[in-house]
């Protein structure tokens, strides 16, 4: 059963697990107004065991562009489409979110994102790889992120 995100009223269910869950529950609300800002859309997530072909699917573009493997436990996913791009996002216990946006037009733009909630180390596999930058929130704090474009066809 999946979880409309309120951003008003953040909430940390499906995240409980995390030991940075009110960050990371922070960093989902902040990407659920976002998305309801920008594009009228409602942020609704699943756990990872309703959805698997979601992380399937952004597990494979990290390993065939850049070789990452992400060693925490997927938590929750969420995809949907927004004027012509796919959107999918994988929330980890060690509270890192990690969205690919893919544009399904021919030469569109294609990226994968990386944002790490307040608290949270790089993760090893990302941290050689990537420097992250930093943004103040108000739902989610002080967030970090980068990002690559991906450069093949999924």
């Amino acid at each position: 059963m999946g979880y409309t995100v309120d951003f008003v009223n953040v909430s940390t269910v499906g995240l409980e697990s995390s030991p940075v869950a009110d960050a990371l529950a922070g960093l989902r609300a902040n990407d659920a107004r976002y998305f309801k800002n920008k594009y009228d859309h409602d942020f609704t997530v699943v756990p990872v065991e309703e959805a698997p072909e979601i992380l399937e699917w952004v597990s494979r573009i990290l390993a065939e562009e850049r070789d990452i493997v992400i060693a925490s436990r997927p938590l929750e996913v969420t995809e949907f489409q927004v004027e012509g791009i796919r959107i999918a996002y994988v929330f980890y216990e060690s509270g890192l979110s990690i969205n690919v946006m893919y544009t399904l037009e021919d030469g569109g733009k294609r990226a994968v994102g990386f944002k790490l909630s307040e608290g949270m180390e790089v993760p090893e596999e990302l941290a050689a790889k990537f420097k992250f930058a930093r943004q103040k929130s108000r739902l989610a704090g002080v967030i970090r992120g980068s990002f690559f474009v991906i450069k093949g066809e999924y």
